[in-house]
């Protein structure tokens, strides 16, 4: 049952070690979500059971009490390096969503993740994004390179046809590296099942209400559900109609707003 998830996790381990190969001084982006804890799990299967770099989570202060605590109970159970790191200057300002969705997701997220990386002088981060998941991560490549601003120029990426993956980039290009690209959430969900997976439990309904994205508390929704185990989350999926960050303001404020953050180095 499910044979297709053995194919999908053998190119994520393979992507997961060619990068390893390839790329000096990496990270993995941690967004405490169903997506980027899978991508921890296929990681620590690529490396037999350990986390040969460190997990990075942008803390814009915003994020829902029961998403730290799962953060940092996992953190602990993977024997993982978490580094926390947030724009405090912006902070201190006084940014919140109330100054636009758009600007306090480039301050609070963007930036920080831009000083972190600057900080600790990455080459290059994995990140848990798939291309089903919203329009502009459908122009992604698994291996995507940056610019000295590590913004994204999507209207000039290598081509990658039939899998084959272009590493070799001119010295000092930062890169993004998504090992799971190529899944779906409902690949998500049944490899979350197979391999008994523990998710944040804000996924699972109670009182008629589950996230099925999570974010900042002010931008991020429930949706009215009944599923509150794994199964009953992939029999909700193949049926439900409505998208999968419907519950993200961000995403609402104006036309191809992800795009636009994106760009600017959004994860």
């Amino acid at each position: 049952m499910y044979h297709h998830l053995d194919e999908l996790e053998s190119q994520s381990i393979y992507i997961f070690r060619e990068a390893y190969r390839r790329f000096e001084n990496l990270a993995m982006l941690y967004s405490i979500g169903k997506d980027s804890t899978t991508m921890i799990h296929l990681a620590r299967k690529a490396f037999f059971g350990r986390l040969p770099f460190p997990l990075v989570h942008i803390d814009t202060t915003y994020k829902y009490p029961e998403m730290i605590q799962y953060r940092d109970r996992m953190a602990r159970e993977w024997n993982a390096d978490l580094i926390v790191g947030k724009n405090a200057a912006a902070i201190e300002a006084g940014m919140g969503p109330e100054q636009g969705r758009l600007l306090c997701c480039e301050k609070l997220k963007t930036d920080g993740l831009s000083r972190i990386i600057e900080q600790h002088g990455f080459h290059g981060l994995f990140l848990g994004i798939r291309r089903d998941e919203e329009g502009s991560r459908a122009k992604e490549r698994v291996f995507s390179p940056r610019d000295k601003n590590f913004e994204w120029p999507y209207k000039d990426q290598p081509p990658e046809l039939w899998d084959q993956f272009n590493t070799s980039f001119e010295p000092g290009t930062h890169i993004r590296v998504h090992p799971i690209l190529h899944w779906t959430e409902l690949n998500i969900w049944e490899y979350i099942k197979r391999e008994q997976i523990e998710i944040c439990p804000l996924y699972f309904a109670k009182d008629g209400k589950r996230f099925r994205s999570l974010g900042c508390m002010p931008c991020t929704g429930p949706i009215t559900s009944s599923a509150a185990t794994v199964d009953d989350i992939i029999e909700e999926l193949k049926t439900i109609k409505a998208p999968e960050r419907a519950g993200r303001a961000q995403d609402q404020e104006n036309a191809y707003a992800m795009q636009k953050l994106r760009a600017k180095g959004y994860m």
